[in-house]
């Protein structure tokens, strides 16, 4: 697939999805959309990947959707997309964003800059965020006559707590990289310049673990993390167990481990 604002490489076991659209700040669209679910697919298809990088070329990160081309051109009568009214929070028919990122491989934010609107909230559900002092946050969905999208009232209070998702919800206001991380956002807070080089090196100690096992854990997080079913909770974790048991992988690990080597996972 040719991609018109997105770029996507691979470094190794990462790969490196970028969001393309730097005059205007990466601005989202429901192209740039379908071409993140299509390289995140990608990706995931790729037997020599472990795990996923997405950030920003420029500037910034994703300053929101496009105004004119999505809000406008809906108020003008026009579907912005592929069917985006019979779509998610906005995004084309058929992409299920959340679907995609919690059933990938590990995938990472890299929030070099403005992030605001849609560009929190297609980044909530991701395994691990990081983030420079400079950034920009802002859940303005308030200040657009609009409310937030993708489950981000549920993955905001789960990262930063009911008052503080609260205050960010209904202020529409802008915080620094600094201060999300404070509450909780973020789970790295790096300088401008180290911004990669972190992503990459948690990027590459999750890639060198099992594919199979890496996306069970993610689903057992999925299931589990705010269930009031313990019992459950225990039942699909001893399932996935189980299954493990009988897996090429696992038959690595402890014969890497018995034999004092590092594992081959890929």
């Amino acid at each position: 697939m040719e991609y018109s604002q997105i770029l996507y490489e691979t470094k190794g076991p990462v790969a490196l999805i970028t969001l393309n659209r730097p005059e205007k700040l990466n601005a989202w669209t429901p192209t740039m959309c379908e071409e993140q679910a299509q390289a995140i697919e990608r990706a995931n298809k790729d037997k020599s990947v472990g795990a996923i990088i997405m950030t920003g070329a420029g500037r910034g990160f994703c300053a929101g959707a496009d105004v004119q081309d999505t809000f406008q051109t809906r108020i003008d009568g026009e579907d912005p997309g592929n069917d985006t009214a019979g779509g998610s929070g906005g995004m084309p028919a058929g992409v299920d964003w959340l679907e995609i990122i919690r059933e990938s491989k590990p995938i990472i934010a890299a929030v070099n800059g403005a992030a605001v609107g849609i560009g929190i909230t297609m980044i909530l559900p991701f395994d691990i965020i990081i983030t420079t002092e400079r950034a920009k946050f802002g859940l303005v969905f308030i200040k657009m006559g609009i409310v937030p999208e993708l489950a981000s009232t549920h993955f905001l209070v789960s990262r930063v707590g009911w008052g503080r998702a609260s205050e960010m919800m209904l202020s529409g206001k802008l915080y620094t990289g600094e201060e999300v991380h404070n509450f909780g956002l973020t789970e790295h807070l790096v300088d401008e310049n180290s911004l990669m080089e972190k992503s990459f090196e948690i990027a590459n100690l999750i890639a060198s673990n099992p594919d199979k096992q890496l996306r069970m854990t993610k689903h057992l997080l999925t299931e589990n993390a705010v269930t009031t079913d313990l019992k459950g909770a225990e039942k699909l974790e001893t399932k996935l167990l189980q299954e493990c048991w009988e897996t090429e992988e696992h038959k690595e690990a402890v014969s890497a481990f018995l034999e004092k080597r590092e594992p081959k996972f890929r």
